[in-house]
């Protein structure tokens, strides 16, 4: 029996019970729902993309143009911030406050992330981020005095708030179990190349010509989410049956029998309670609290690092260090990170997201320490001793390994596994509280990074040792592996 007449003929289409009106925003603009003659018109084309693995590849990559947007966004204030003083007469002040204005807008937007993608869909979300971010753009680049730059920063801030926890969440429910961990990591891998690609172009481009640069990938999203189809999960907990079982067979290939998936996502939403409201008090229930738990540690953790604070003001700590072309080394920074999460994006489903998580938190302790030692020692060594130099090299070493440790676990990782954990009827509710906390400790970092490292470098580097040390300790003990498990059976596990 399929799962449409197992479902006793209850689809998304028809019966006049009022779940037309709960059709998902953009849902019928995908291509799949072309008719006949519009199919040949696409041709070989649309033959192409209807092969299961490239479906799912293909859909990957149109949401990717999201994260790319939000690395952009944090990239793009440490290449034009001398520019953007000198030609609006701002002080450093109020540079410092056009920087951290996109983590406030950010956790304005994470507070509303969970609940717009519950109502209007993934792919709704992503519009509705897209908007903002692309008049935020506009608004930097056309702006005359720091007014419009805030408000501009403010907007693209709440684009990458939703952006952030929309993307993880659409990956996973689209991915099936075996390359979830892979498919998942790109999400990670596109915020590196829009830091680097922020990084790279700035040494070309002025400040304002960047910033119309940065309107480009949401104006290619927004026309890419009308060619893929929405979340199977979110339709069938929504109740479009006949909708989520075509979207299930597209991103799994029309040949593919997916009769044992579609009746565990149905076994799911029915325990779940697709139609029941969830509040703050039933966030106290073991079942829920343990992985929102794990989801709002692993998000924390990775902010508390450090790793916000030391690429913010890497061109300032280079140039510390002594090495003459510091935004060049600020772009290799960047080159490296793509890497080093090309790696992870590579290895996550083959190690696994626990054992991964554990080199890569363990690998920053280690490097976080040497670097600590580093700055203490360059306190009492003489500035004009080759000591001096050699120790300013340790330490850009340390910092570098530091951000390869962070890149192939701590930074794709905890997006993943929250994305993977949290139940989908309160993925909305519980998402948008794990996402907001991980912006307003980022935030955190970045206003007090520069005061720590002015009060001592040393100091300020042993506090991201500790938090390294615990993440090793946290993971150990209460992060499961979700490798090669269906998003059911790793929920059903944690209750």
């Amino acid at each position: 029996m399929s799962f449409r007449e197992e479902a006793g003929g209850g689809g998304g289409g028809g019966g006049g019970d009022g779940r037309d009106l709960q059709k998902p925003f953009l849902h019928t603009g995908s291509w799949y729902k072309m008719n006949s003659r519009q199919s040949s018109v696409m041709g070989s084309t649309t033959q192409i993309m209807r092969d299961g693995s490239v479906s799912v590849l293909f859909c990957v990559l149109i949401a990717a143009l999201g994260p790319i947007q939000f690395g952009f966004t944090c990239g793009y204030s440490s290449p034009t911030q001398q520019a953007i003083i000198k030609d609006l007469n701002l002080t450093v002040s109020e540079f410092s406050l056009f920087g951290s204005l996109s983590n406030v807008g950010a956790m304005v937007g994470a507070i509303a992330s969970g609940q717009i993608a519950e109502y209007v869909g993934r792919k709704g979300s992503l519009m509705i981020a897209s908007i903002p971010n692309i008049i935020g753009w506009l608004a930097i680049s056309f702006a005359k005095d720091s007014s419009f730059l805030f408000m501009g920063r403010l907007l693209e801030g709440f684009g990458v708030g939703i952006i952030s926890y929309v993307v993880p969440v659409y990956i996973a429910e689209i991915s099936p179990e075996n390359m979830r961990g892979s498919l998942g990591s790109v999400n990670q891998l596109s915020v590196t190349i829009g830091i680097m690609l922020a990084y790279l172009l700035g040494l070309f481009a002025n400040w304002r010509v960047l910033a119309i640069l940065g309107v480009l990938p949401c104006t290619v999203l927004i026309p890419g989410l009308f060619f893929i189809p929405e979340s199977p999960r979110w339709l069938a907990k929504m109740g479009l049956m006949d909708d989520f079982e075509t979207s299930l067979q597209v991103l799994r290939g029309f040949d593919t029998d997916i009769s044992v998936e579609v009746h565990e996502i149905k076994r799911a939403v029915a325990s779940n309670g697709k139609r029941t409201t969830i509040s703050f008090a039933d966030l106290k229930r073991k079942r829920y609290w343990f992985p929102l738990s794990m989801g709002i540690g692993l998000l924390v953790l990775q902010q508390l690092s450090g790793i916000n604070g030391v690429l913010f003001y890497s061109t300032s700590i280079f140039a510390n260090a002594g090495i003459s072309s510091s935004s060049a080394a600020t772009v290799g920074l960047g080159a490296i990170q793509v890497i080093a999460t090309g790696v992870a994006t590579w290895l996550v489903d083959k190690s696994g997201r626990r054992v991964l998580l554990i080199i890569s938190s363990s690998l920053m302790t280690a490097s976080l320490l040497v670097v600590s030692v580093a700055f203490y020692l360059e306190e009492v060594v003489s500035k004009d001793s080759e000591y001096f130099s050699i120790l300013g090299i340790i330490s850009v070493v340390g910092l570098v390994v530091m951000v390869i440790g962070f890149s192939l676990g701590l930074g794709p990782i905890p997006w993943l596994i929250m994305s993977e954990i949290l139940p989908v009827n309160i993925k909305g509710l519980a998402g948008s509280i794990a996402t907001m906390a991980n912006w307003l400790v980022a935030w955190i970092i970045t206003m007090t990074a520069n005061l720590l490292l002015t009060w001592s470098s040393g100091g300020t580097f042993t506090i991201y040792t500790i938090v390294s040390a615990f993440t090793v300790a946290f993971t150990a003990l209460w992060v499961p592996e979700t490798k090669g498990r269906t998003l059911e059976e790793i929920q059903f596990s944690l209750r």
